[in-house]
């Protein structure tokens, strides 16, 4: 049973959304179906790298039930996309680079004769080398997968002499971290239905995370105007980062321009597992000193990233993992280094913890290394070490004050109690284990980079307070949390609220449904509009009444007055009545404004507000099988004011468990560019029997004084430190180090085998 503290025992609202999905009545953008509809298959290379010969679709065309085939020669704009480079090809035409590349797509009557279609094209390849590892792509004689070379990216940041902190330090610790490649595996794999008008314009109902971003990439393909084409991008069946590119949108387009007709395409999960984003493989070597008295004093980390055959989001990726490489420490001597590489993998992008867990697995097991050196408790080395209130950032950037690192850890002290007191007599084949982790994660896209916010409240004819932003409901909860805010702004209830999100035609620019922003955004958003719009709800009503505004406030169903004889006041007028005689240009506040940055930050992408975790894990490993069992999951999150409870929990508990997948079981692995998994059967996820059988969630809501930034997102904080703690504790009842996810029971076994932990046996 889940274990809720006492800061998570408040009144939790239902979702919004929540008895639609339970009882299966929610349409999701897939289940959508028009009049008329063709379904759309995409032809993808089975290749990983080769050199397009000749292509040939006349078969195809002929096939009966057939009515759209398009390749390159097709697309009417640019032939390429990407969120910060366009390097990928909407269809290719010259050679493929991984496997999933997109070469042709056809629209059918059923998605039968679309597969049958896809097999009547005939595409003629020229073999070329496969680049399978970064290592391979920076060799000087690495043929050139994009024409400025194999380097996608550079990122670094240095202060100090590494150096001389290496001669000060009494204890010197240097490992390689390998992480490997993860699946975001949502419900709903990536699909939709894009509609075409008979006046050229284009209504696209595919699941996204950032509906403009879509908007804006599909006018330079399909060389049409941006108003003309309108996204439709809520709800969807999960994302996890993997929805934030392009997926099926172009092809789905093209199709439907092409047949005249709506076009739905919905890929297989083996179409998912070729075409679809991973999290970034990294290998992540760190070398980390420490003085006799345990203050750290030179840190010098060396990160390369596989970003795949494309860009997307790779650079940032890589920015965040250099920022965070130093974490919630304080280091006097710095040294970092970055690349993302181009290879023939499979792509890697956006992803939960956005390179945060990649390096934050490395940092941490230097962390408990240095621990074990020293001979000194793990969790009292890193408060020794820890930031203060009004230190700097990782890379030396000023941030809002905060003390969450220090309180995470202190709070997550009651587990460690707690488990000892627990501690059980396992059988003679298992062994007992406990762990501890901290992370910080910063929230936004960060200095330097587009990150524009803004909403709309307006008052509808209907007597409904509306509220309009440019997020995307993916499953995170975001229509409770903006149904919270406003009832806990205006006192209103939810039949009182309408709330408008994922429609290019009817929201604001809001930014992406990423970077732990949304929750952020909102609240600033409500914090800039309220006042305006309960002054003019409130004078109107005043007017229509003859009462004191002075006296008058909003409240469940309408305007209420004050009075000394009802606690609550009595109701003055009702909302509908409010807006019968509303004038006609009506009560509407719009904002726009950007996410809060650093003022002194140099490097790109860099932080201002950052969210703190500590996490303790505990756990049992079988002797006999090399199986790691995780038996208690605990996270102290310091991310301000818990806006909605459930939906808080919900997400810090959902991604320790994608976590625990990240650290125990999931790899998407492949060899010369070729994936060697192909659906849920060959690449494993956890399930009921994995959650931990107890579980615990602590939200530090207090900030420091002075700051008036809100609540922080807490969507990617759950999953960054689960992985080091649960490694942490497999050390702790075995004596054997990682340095690899997942923990492979074989090489545990080999070290038990070896003899390590026979006096336990």
């Amino acid at each position: 049973m889940t274990d809720q503290t006492n800061s998570l025992k408040k009144s939790k609202r239902i979702r919004r959304d929540g008895p639609e999905k339970v009882t299966g009545t929610l349409k999701y953008l897939t289940d959508l179906s028009f009049p008329n509809m063709l379904y759309g298959k995409i032809l993808r290379s089975m290749e990983p790298h080769a050199k397009i010969v000749s292509i040939s679709t006349e078969k195809a065309e002929m096939l009966p039930g057939v009515r759209a085939v398009v390749t390159y020669q097709d697309v009417p704009g640019l032939n390429g996309y990407g969120l910060i480079f366009p390097d990928q090809p909407v269809l290719c035409f010259d050679r493929v680079r991984c496997v999933g590349d997109a070469i042709a797509a056809v629209a059918a009557d059923t998605e039968e004769i679309a597969e049958e279609a896809l097999k009547l094209i005939a595409v003629e390849y020229e073999p070329l080398p496969v680049i399978d590892s970064p290592e391979a792509a920076l060799r000087s004689d690495a043929p050139l997968l994009h024409p400025d070379g194999n380097v996608l990216h550079r990122a670094a940041y240095k202060k100090g002499d590494v150096e001389n902190g290496f001669q000060d330090s009494s204890i010197v610790v240097e490992e390689t971290y390998e992480l490997p490649r993860q699946m975001h595996a949502y419900m709903e794999t990536e699909g939709g239905v894009i509609v075409p008008a008979p006046d050229g314009t284009l209504t696209v109902y595919v699941g996204t995370q950032h509906g403009f971003k879509d908007r804006f990439q599909l006018s330079r393909i399909l060389n049409m105007s941006e108003k003309d084409i309108r996204i439709i991008s809520s709800p969807m069946g999960g994302s996890f980062g993997g929805k934030d590119e392009l997926n099926i949108q172009p092809y789905g387009a093209l199709l439907a321009l092409a047949a005249k007709c709506p076009v739905k395409i919905h890929q297989s999960r083996e179409e998912s597992v070729r075409a679809g984003l991973k999290r970034h493989p990294m290998k992540i070597t760190m070398k980390t000193g420490v003085d006799s008295e345990g203050k750290l004093l030179a840190h010098k980390v060396k990160i390369i990233a596989d970003t795949g055959a494309y860009a997307t989001l790779g650079p940032a990726v890589l920015d965040f993992a250099v920022e965070h490489a130093p974490g919630p420490y304080i280091i006097p001597h710095i040294e970092i280094e970055g690349q993302s590489v181009f290879t023939n993998n499979g792509i890697a992008g956006e992803f939960r913890g956005f390179g945060g867990n990649q390096v934050t697995f490395a940092l941490e097991g230097q962390i408990d290394r240095l621990a074990e050196r020293l001979k000194m408790d793990p969790l009292e080395f890193r408060l020794k070490n820890v930031r203060k209130v009004d230190d700097p950032g990782p890379l030396g950037q000023q941030i809002v004050p905060t003390n969450g690192a220090a309180e995470v850890l202190h709070t997550i002290k009651k587990s460690l109690v707690k488990a000892a007191n627990k501690k059980k007599q396992v059988d003679p084949f298992k062994l007992e284990g406990i762990g501890v982790a901290l992370t910080m994660h910063g929230g936004g896209l960060g200095k330097g980079r587009l990150d524009p916010g803004g909403g709309r409240l307006s008052f509808t004819k209907e007597g409904t307070i509306e509220v309009a932003f440019g997020f995307e409901e993916c499953g995170q909860g975001l229509l409770s949390v903006i149904e919270t805010l406003l009832i806990n702004e205006f006192g209103c209830s939810e039949k009182d609220i309408r709330i408008v999100v994922g429609d290019t035609a009817t929201v604001p620019v809001s930014g992406s449904s990423t970077a732990s922003r949304a929750t952020s955004m909102v609240w600033h958003s409500l914090q800039r509009m309220k006042d305006s719009f309960r002054t003019q709800l409130i004078q109107l009503a005043a007017e229509l009444t003859g009462m004191d505004s002075e006296k008058l406030k909003l409240g469940p169903g309408g305007v209420w007055l004050e009075d000394k004889y009802h606690e609550n006041g009595s109701l003055c007028i009702h909302y509908r009545e409010l807006a019968e005689k509303m004038p006609s240009s009506g009560i509407a506040v719009d904002t726009k404004f950007d996410f809060p940055v650093s003022p002194d930050a140099v490097v790109p992408g860099s932080h201002f507000l950052y969210s703190f975790a500590a996490v303790f894990a505990q756990v049992e490993v079988d002797l006999l099988t090399g199986k790691v069992k995780v038996t208690h999951l605990a996270q102290a999150v310091s991310a301000g004011p818990v806006v909605n409870a459930m939906g808080y929990q919900g997400q810090i508990e959902g991604g320790g468990i994608m976590a625990l997948g990240y650290t125990l079981m999931e790899e998407a692995r492949m060899e010369q560019g070729m994936y060697m998994i192909d659906n849920f059967d060959t690449y494993l996820i956890p399930t009921i029997c994995d959650v931990p059988p107890i579980m615990h969630t602590e939200a530090i809501e207090t900030l420091t004084e002075g700051d008036s930034y809100g609540p922080r997102g807490v969507g990617e904080i759950g999953t960054v430190g689960v992985a080091p703690a649960i490694s942490r504790a497999v050390y702790n009842a075995t004596g054997y180090w990682t340095n690899q996810l997942p923990i492979s029971p074989e090489r545990l076994l080999n070290h038990v085998q070896l003899g390590e932990v026979k006096a336990w046996i």
